[in-house]
């Protein structure tokens, strides 16, 4: 609907030139009364053109060139909208499209050729993944689906650091237990990592070596198998939730490819640095930013912003069309120092779109699960799996604006009812599936031969509400959001379920019965399509 609106606004430019000035928006009025698509852009033109919206809106409809086969009737309404009514024909011609593309319906072709990259998780590997990370995980894999959808190749990318502090602290956390094992009294900081996972992996090492460990470095075999048993778990933890990376990127190549060095020679030729209590600054108010910022501490560490910038460098010259960042909320305020540096070495920063993740509340009913990473009083990502499922999971991070907290209730996750999101969907998907194996023994077949029958306000409803998926996957990338998909798939979920109360098939005159099991199985294959973009399962019975 929208595309077809599109073109014929764009014809109109001839005559009123104003058109090419505007971003056009229409959207489905919440009122059907009020048509199947609204526009605004009456409004939108009234200052320009000195003239009352209502006027402007009628010159835009004198100047459109509309096919009656397609539009019945447009009205102005209000102080100036203008709302399109469809044709029952043209609305009943989108089954035949969706029963021709199945599994393809909802894809385009719109970025062919181009490359994207997605960095997500990207947590260090000091511990297991927890509910945070497993927000991040599934919104980053999810739209890398919606990438996929409009055509991109593309890459998903894990950025970590197994060097610094941190990683000194788990290997002397591991030792503390190890040493703990063998009967040494120890005395074990506030500050180091609590979890029983580092129990485990003490344990482990006490089986092979005994107590010959005792005088070993905490920096060496202690680090090093913490290292490579958090990060097996890591990837097993994503791979259960059906995430798989193609690429791990590790902050320390930097240093050892003098990616580092050539950056900070680089400010320092084009005299964006400077030294102070023994410090280099990056002069970012030179480059747009509030304040100059510290990149090399006194000390001669650098501070996250100097990796950062020369990480997205060498991402971006591997010749992507796209990169987007999935950053916890703590990035909020710092990520636009990193495209700031990006941008002054001369590369095009408006390659890289940011989305930022807010935290997130686990519930169960009306009491809050509390979280402490170090004290190891927390979720793991595999224990809200275990407890819920993937596809409750993956359906209940994507379901809201990755922008804004969120609260995960556990109960209402595990519930098999219709209060339960998911559920919902994948009951209308598997109830269909149940009734094409019925009308098998009754002799209907699909046939799209009496479309034209579909007249039910119901059945108009749930054709136009299967017309907007491929809007919405296309809305969905150019908002950077997963959440549209989910509540799109719950409003078809709902139309479905209005649809089969109040318009039978068995039982009905046959070519009726045979379009309604047509625009049926539409819709099956629409909340399927819907549901693998979310990554979640079409279950075929419940």
């Amino acid at each position: 609907m929208k595309n077809y609106l599109l073109s014929i606004f764009k014809e109109a430019e001839s005559e009123i030139p104003a058109l090419k000035e505007i971003s056009l928006a229409f959207e489905k009025p919440k009122v059907a009364e009020h048509g199947d698509i609204s526009t605004n852009a009456a409004m939108l033109l009234s200052k320009k053109l000195k003239n009352n919206p209502r006027v402007i809106a009628q010159q835009i409809v004198n100047s459109l060139k509309i096919d009656q086969k397609v539009i019945s009737k447009t009205e102005i309404a209000g102080p100036g909208f203008i709302n399109f009514f469809f044709t029952k024909e043209y609305v009943t011609y989108i089954i035949k499209k969706i029963l021709d593309k199945k599994e393809r319906f909802g894809k385009s072709e719109r970025y062919a050729g181009k490359k994207a990259n997605v960095e997500f998780v990207s947590a260090n590997p000091t511990g297991p993944l927890t509910v945070g990370h497993g927000r991040n995980a599934v919104v980053g894999d999810t739209f890398a689906n919606i990438l996929e959808w409009v055509g991109y190749t593309v890459d998903r990318e894990y950025y970590f650091n197994n060097a610094g502090r941190q990683m000194r602290v788990l290997g002397d956390s591991v030792k503390l237990r190890y040493l703990e094992i063998i009967g040494e009294q120890i005395s074990f900081p506030e500050d180091y990592y609590q979890g029983e996972y580092i129990k485990e992996i003490a344990m482990h090492l006490y089986i092979k070596y005994g107590d010959s460990l005792k005088n070993e470095s905490p920096e060496g075999i202690f680090k090093d198998t913490a290292e490579n048993e958090i990060f097996f778990d890591i990837k097993k933890s994503l791979e259960n939730l059906g995430i798989v990376h193609k690429i791990f990127f590790n902050e320390y190549s930097l240093y050892q490819e003098g990616k580092m060095d050539e950056l900070l020679n680089y400010f320092k030729v084009h005299n964006l640095t400077y030294e102070k209590d023994g410090a280099v600054w990056l002069k970012l108010k030179e480059l747009g930013q509030p304040e100059d910022k510290v990149i090399v501490k006194s000390t001669g560490e650098p501070t996250y912003r100097l990796p950062d910038i020369a990480y997205h460098a060498v991402k971006i010259n591997r010749g992507y069309d796209l990169l987007i960042d999935i950053f916890g909320s703590d990035h909020s305020a710092t990520y636009p120092d990193v495209m700031a540096g990006i941008k002054a070495i001369g590369l095009d920063s408006d390659k890289v779109k940011v989305m930022i993740q807010q935290f997130v509340t686990i519930t169960d009913g009306n009491e809050v699960v509390k979280m402490s990473t170090r004290k190891a009083n927390y979720i793991t990502l595999d224990e809200l799996n275990n407890e819920v499922g993937k596809d409750a999971v993956r359906y209940f991070f994507n379901m809201y604006n990755i922008n804004s907290h969120m609260v995960f209730d556990l109960s209402i996750a595990k519930k098999k009812s219709d209060e339960n999101p998911v559920f919902y969907v994948q009951y209308a998907h598997a109830r269909i599936n149940s009734i094409l194996n019925r009308v098998k023994e009754a002799h209907l077949e699909i046939s799209t031969n009496n479309l034209d029958l579909l007249v039910h306000d119901d059945e108009q409803n749930l054709i136009k509400t299967l017309f907007q998926f491929e809007e919405e996957v296309e809305l969905s990338f150019e908002g950077l959001g997963t959440h549209r998909i989910c509540s799109y798939l719950y409003e078809l979920a709902a139309a479905y379920h209005r649809f089969n109360k109040s318009c039978r098939i068995l039982g009905t005159e046959t070519k009726l019965a045979e379009a309604r099991l047509a625009l049926s199985y539409a819709a099956m294959i629409v909340i399927k399509n819907g549901l693998s973009i979310l990554g979640v399962s079409a279950p075929e019975e419940m």
